[in-house]
């Protein structure tokens, strides 16, 4: 199933009951720290991952040659 189709079945009552209950887990102090832990790991992973495909490139090139 794909994320367009799973967010379709998601309504704003649902939104709203998980923004309430991550608020009383990990307070509002709290979630910005854990914002900021996830945004850099998705720029380590985009990282990575542009890393990753610089290499297949450079050893498809070599391949061809």
């Amino acid at each position: 199933m794909s994320l367009a189709i799973s967010l379709g079945l998601v309504g704003p009552w649902q939104i709203i009951l998980v923004v309430v209950v991550i608020l009383l887990l990990f307070g509002g102090k709290k979630i910005p720290e854990l914002m900021r832990g996830l945004g850099s790991g998705i720029k380590e992973f985009k990282d990575a991952s542009a890393e990753d495909k610089g290499k297949d490139d450079k050893n498809l090139e070599s391949k061809k040659d």
